[in-house]
C-alpha cells in the first residue's frame, strides 16, 4: 500500500497522554496508526476524534509486553499504511509503590516487560520502515522518576531508566539513517492515572486540584506533552536528536511529601 500522507504509530494512544499525542498528531496531518490494550471504547473515541480530523486513524489491539504481538503489529502498520515516519513509545502501567524488600517479583517482570522490552520490540519491528521514511523520528515518554528517585517505586524507575537507555542506543544507531531520537519525561499529568496517585498522595480529589499549588497555575495536562511531541517530530526539529526533556510546569514532585516514583 502507498499512502502519501505521513504516518505516526503510538502505542498507548487509547486515552490520557497517548490519545492527547495522537490526535494532535493527526491535526498536524498524520495518518494514525495507535495501540490500546485494556478500553475498547476508549480506543474508539480516540479513532473518531483522528478521522473527524480528516486523517486515517486505526487502533490495533496490542499488549506492549507480547514481542509476537507486536511484531504482528508492525507487519500491519507495513500493510496497511505502507510507511511510518513518527513513532511514539506511550504504552506504560504503574508499580504498586512498594519497597523492594516486599515487592513481587513478578511485577517487576510485567512494569520492565511493558516499558522496557515492549519499547524495545517496537522499536526494533517499525525501525527497518522508519528508515524509509526520510524524516524518522522516535520519541519514548519516559518519566521524571529516572532522574527524581523515591522510595516505593523500583519497578516503574527499573523500566524507565531501562526505556531511555534504549533511546540513547537507538539514537547513536539510527543517525545513519537520518532517524532522530528523543526522550520525553513529565511529571504528574492530568490523567486517570494522575488522578489516581494525585488523590492517593495528596488526598487531593483529582490532579487538576493541585493545579493553584504549581508555579506556573496548573498541573501539566495531556496536551502539553501533546504539544512537545509535535515539535519533536516535526522538521522544525530536524537538529535535535538525544535529547531527554523533562516537562512538569516546574515542579518535579507534588504533594506534602515526594510524589512515589511509581506515581509519575
Amino acid at each position: 500500500m502507498t499512502n502519501e500522507n505521513p504516518v505516526a504509530v503510538v502505542s498507548g494512544a487509547g486515552r490520557g497522554i497517548g490519545r492527547a499525542i495522537a490526535v494532535r498528531l493527526a491535526a498536524d496531518g498524520f495518518d494514525i496508526a495507535g495501540t490500546w490494550n485494556r478500553d475498547e471504547a476508549a480506543a474508539e473515541i480516540t479513532t473518531k476524534l483522528i478521522r473527524q480530523l480528516g486523517r486515517q486513524g486505526r487502533m490495533y489491539r496490542v499488549d506492549a509486553a507480547d514481542q509476537a504481538a507486536t511484531a504482528a503489529f508492525a507487519e500491519s502498520v507495513t500493510a496497511d499504511f505502507g510507511r511510518a515516519d513518527a513513532l511514539v513509545h506511550n504504552a506504560g502501567i504503574a508499580s504498586r509503590g512498594r519497597f523492594v524488600a516486599d515487592t513481587d517479583p513478578a511485577e517487576v517482570v510485567r512494569v520492565l516487560s511493558v516499558h522496557a522490552l515492549g519499547a524495545f520490540y517496537l522499536c526494533a519491528g517499525l525501525t527497518p520502515l522508519l528508515r524509509t521514511s526520510g524524516r524518522g523520528a522516535v520519541v519514548l515518554i519516559s518519566s521524571v522518576a529516572t532522574t527524581n528517585p523515591k522510595e516505593g517505586g523500583a519497578p516503574y524507575m527499573m523500566g524507565k531508566a531501562a526505556l531511555e537507555a534504549l533511546g540513547r542506543t537507538l539514537e547513536l544507531e539510527e543517525r545513519t539513517h537520518g532517524i532522530r531520537v528523543n526522550i520525553v519525561a513529565p511529571g504528574l499529568v492530568t490523567t486517570q492515572m494522575g488522578d489516581r496517585l494525585a488523590h492517593a498522595v495528596t488526598g487531593a480529589e483529582n490532579a487538576a486540584s493541585l493545579d493553584a499549588g504549581m508555579p506556573f497555575g496548573r498541573v501539566t495536562r495531556p496536551d502539553d506533552v501533546a504539544d512537545l511531541v509535535s515539535f519533536l517530530v516535526s522538521e522544525r526539529a530536524a537538529q535535535i536528536t538525544g535529547q531527554r526533556i523533562e516537562i512538569h510546569g516546574g515542579r518535579a514532585q507534588v504533594g506534602p511529601r515526594a510524589m512515589p516514583s511509581s506515581a509519575l
